[in-house]
């Protein structure tokens, strides 16, 4: 127990730009997800719990039928899409792992550089500081039985904790799909704030001053990359 509460709700898009971005996100994560398996939610766990997570961050519905039905191959061409991780680190000891979906992976990467260059970063392996977890959050104060009906149904949980009202999970990822099945199906669980593998860093970092103001600007580039799907980092954010 004792890990830091990955909890972090998501901002509302505050510029058209960022709700551009975030769509495009949403659609070709679906679409990746419908692709590789089966196109159908209610046979395709992973691309449920993709779908529940864009509808958590306001996409609209239009958005990812379309992505669905691309990945059908249906009204839109098909998009050949990478996977990539890329690392880093910087000033003030913080570190961080960006995950891309892109059509060209070579923009992918010397965007990525570019950007954390620019903030006195530097593209190196770090992936040692993050544990891959699957990770629920969702509204509760039955943390107990939550983890008892987990542990016996041999699920391998890796720590839980309880925070003003919500509750969150954290597993090791080849259970991820039993997990959600057991909070749903016997726990009744049936809305989730999160549902997704993650990076958890192992430590955190407090960062101030300039190092501070560089690495939050550092953070708001990359999430405007269309090419950006996920940013995990080891920096402890304020809350504001």
């Amino acid at each position: 127990m004792g890990r830091h509460f990955e909890v972090r709700a998501a901002s509302m898009a505050k510029t058209a730009q960022k709700k551009s971005t975030l769509y495009m996100r949403a659609s070709k994560e679906i679409y990746m997800a419908a692709k590789q398996g089966e196109p159908n939610p209610d046979m395709n766990m992973v691309l449920r719990a993709v779908m529940e997570k864009y509808r958590g961050q306001g996409v609209p519905k239009e958005i990812i039928e379309r992505a669905i039905n691309k990945a059908h191959g249906i009204g839109e061409e098909d998009t050949q899409y990478v996977e990539g991780q890329y690392e880093a680190m910087g000033p003030g000891g913080w570190m961080m792992v960006v995950q891309t979906l892109s059509d060209n992976a070579t923009r992918a990467f010397n965007e990525i550089r570019s950007n954390t260059v620019k903030k006195d970063g530097q593209m190196t392996t770090v992936n040692y500081a993050f544990e891959e977890l699957g990770v629920f959050v969702f509204s509760g104060d039955n943390v107990d039985e939550v983890e008892e009906t987990l542990i016996l149904s041999d699920i391998d949980v890796q720590d839980i904790e309880h925070e003003g009202g919500k509750i969150q999970v954290q597993v090791t990822p080849s259970h991820f799909g039993k997990t959600r099945d057991t909070l749903m199906n016997d726990l009744g669980v049936k809305d989730f704030d999160m549902a997704e593998i993650r990076m958890i860093a192992q430590d955190l970092v407090k960062l101030s001053g300039e190092d501070e103001k560089k690495f939050l600007e550092l953070l708001d580039k990359l999430d405007d990359l269309e090419d950006v799907q996920a940013i995990f980092h080891n920096v402890e954010l304020n809350e504001d």
